[in-house]
């Protein structure tokens, strides 16, 4: 099996983001591109012994499939990457979905990273800290695009129902 270029993704504009530069690392490496969706069972492990919990397993996988089948149209179209691509939905944390899908050094993990509050930190554990902490490869770090501070702006003006300032539209 050669190099590969591994990324996580969510759907997520910040995902996205990762993808495309994941991309065009495999590009200059001649790697094959492995996109990974991890996915948990509502409830988690719990939630799926329950009556009509394989039924739900199974649904709740084939959305996650449909989701990375989702992410990867929006960030390629119907052209593709232009490398070899793999796509995997996998039953698991993202961290250790990451980390288990590189098969050694020779591999590079590519993992988004975006802005954590002291309340996100508490509520989500950071997934690129897990993969910098146990990747057994290089792992490189991807912040969002500048465009996304823009429209979390908007959002958070809009949100609370600020009036807009029409000279910043003049900058």
């Amino acid at each position: 099996m050669g190099h590969r270029v591994v990324v996580g993704v969510s759907g997520s504009p910040g995902s996205l983001t990762a993808l495309h530069r994941a991309a065009a690392e495999a590009r200059v490496r001649g790697a094959q591109l492995w996109v990974v969706l991890a996915w948990q069972a509502p409830g988690g492990d719990l939630g799926s012994r329950g009556p009509g919990g394989v039924p739900m397993l199974a649904a709740v996988k084939a959305a996650a499939v449909e989701r990375l089948r989702l992410a990867l149209d929006t960030a390629f179209g119907p052209a593709g990457p232009g490398v070899t691509l793999a796509g995997h939905a996998v039953r698991a944390t993202a961290g250790a979905a990451l980390v288990d899908a590189v098969s050694g050094p020779e591999d590079l993990l590519v993992v988004g990273t975006g802005a954590r509050g002291a309340v996100r930190r508490l509520l989500r554990p950071s997934v690129a800290r897990h993969c910098l902490a146990h990747a057994p490869c290089p792992v490189l770090t991807v912040p969002p695009s500048p465009l996304q501070a823009e429209l979390d702006a908007v959002h958070r003006r809009n949100v609370w129902r600020l009036p807009l300032d029409t000279r910043e539209l003049a900058e």
